[in-house]
């Protein structure tokens, strides 16, 4: 009798813990949630600009939250932005406070484990960049070239494993000091991210950063949570939609000031 009832307290617990367990699976929104529900509540980043800051009218702007406001027009819902840091946006999604993570969210092993992603929506990548008229389409090419970039950065760290010997590399603390030696021509070439990139282009210059290679590719995906097929479907379809009518090219051409490139 003791053992019958020792079992049965044991039986008892694992049918809490299996509740407890599946508790915040039941409540993560799917698609037919978020449709009843009538919003859809999205993390984007406040502190990334072009993906997401806060503009001079304190309202979020940006790549990822123009994309978060595409997949609710498409959805028929209305967006609910939360800011979020990049430490944070997983839980946040974990805990449902939000839908969905469009943070420019990268995807690795780790991550995969405990959440699932969209198709590739925006590019994010280390590259080597120059003007048109210098001749580079790989890293032998840097040969004898002057390479700017910034210190102790990823484009740092790989760059140096490739460059030829007899390339000159010099080091800046920080972006803007890689950007402010590619304007004033003391550098030839420069290896940075596309997001510096683009903030170069921003500024107009009379020779602009063209990508001649790519260094690391590391695209942006839209997070969510596990076992959410409906929803995962339907963010690939808008996605996929949006590639296809030139509508994410848009997006691209407005932050990034490029387009989208043709194989994400």
């Amino acid at each position: 009798m003791p053992f019958l009832t020792r079992r049965a307290v044991v039986a008892a617990f694992a049918a809490l813990a299996a509740v407890m367990v599946g508790a915040p699976h039941s409540a993560r929104a799917e698609l037919a949630d978020i449709t009843t529900r009538g919003t859809l509540r999205v993390a984007v980043p406040q502190d990334f600009p072009p993906f997401g800051s806060v503009g001079l009218d304190m309202t979020p702007q940006g790549y990822d939250i123009d994309v978060a406001k595409l997949i609710a027009e498409k959805l028929g819902v209305k967006i609910e932005l939360t800011p979020v840091t990049s430490a944070n946006r997983i839980p946040f999604l974990q805990t449902n406070k939000v839908d969905l993570v469009i943070s420019s969210l990268g995807k690795n092993p780790d991550r995969e484990k405990v959440i699932d992603f969209s198709t590739a929506y925006a590019p994010f990548f280390n590259g080597v960049f120059a003007p048109d008229n210098v001749a580079v389409t790989k890293v032998e090419d840097l040969s004898g070239k002057t390479v700017g970039v910034t210190r102790g950065s990823v484009e740092d760290l790989e760059l140096t494993k490739i460059i030829p010997a007899d390339a000159t590399v010099k080091r800046y603390d920080n972006n803007n000091g890689t950007i402010s030696a590619f304007l004033s021509g003391q550098v030839q070439v420069v290896a940075t991210g596309n997001v510096v990139a683009a903030a170069i282009i921003e500024k107009n210059p009379p020779k602009k950063p063209l990508l001649k290679f790519l260094i690391k590719n590391s695209p942006c995906f839209v997070g969510m949570n596990k076992d959410q097929p409906n929803l995962k479907a339907k963010v690939d379809e808008i996605i996929a939609a949006a590639k296809a009518d030139g509508t994410m090219n848009a997006i691209a051409q407005k932050w990034l000031k490029t387009d989208l490139p043709k194989d994400l």
